[in-house]
């Protein structure tokens, strides 16, 4: 699925997208000079993610939803500090729910093999496969029975708390 596909199929949604995110690690060129600069401790910038933000924000105008739960094992990589520092907060601000589900001792019956999916209005799968280093390898529609999709969503859902839960949890 190429990029102008992708981002037909994301804005096109209807009712609900929703993202089961397993990688520990994200590796995009756009994000290297903020993962930088949080690993070097400076502040982050008022407009972080900004473009994404106006995005969901357009998306919860109009009556849609988008959400994720947010597959993490301790310790926590830096990528994943970076996520809950900088970028988390901003998503959940602009109407996205985002929730973590800790596997580091049990994984709740999941398909923990790596794989990221998106579903789209409960009828839609899109699978994105990613390199060793966490870049984004490609993105594929997924044409079979989405049952078990649906299913693991609901267990992802049961076991994972708000990150807001969540961050208070961690201190």
């Amino acid at each position: 699925m190429d990029a102008d596909e992708w981002r037909r199929t994301f804005d096109g949604y209807e009712r609900s997208a929703w993202r089961f995110e397993a990688q520990p690690t994200y590796t995009m060129p756009r994000e290297a000079g903020s993962i930088a600069r949080f690993l070097r401790g400076e502040p982050k910038p008022a407009d972080h993610n900004a473009r994404w933000h106006e995005r969901v924000r357009g998306f919860v105008a109009s009556g849609r939803t988008i959400g994720r739960v947010r597959i993490v094992r301790q310790p926590l990589t830096d990528y994943q500090r970076y996520q809950f520092a900088w970028g988390i907060p901003g998503n959940i601000a602009a109407g996205e729910d985002i929730r973590v589900l800790d596997v580091t001792r049990d994984d709740h019956g999941l398909p923990l093999s790596g794989t990221d999916w998106w579903m789209f209005d409960e009828a839609r799968i899109v699978h994105l496969h990613f390199r060793s280093d966490g870049t984004l390898r490609d993105r594929e529609p997924f044409t079979g029975d989405i049952a078990p999709y649906l299913e693991w969503q609901r267990l992802a859902l049961a076991h994972a708390v708000p990150f807001a839960e969540y961050v208070t949890a961690l201190h």
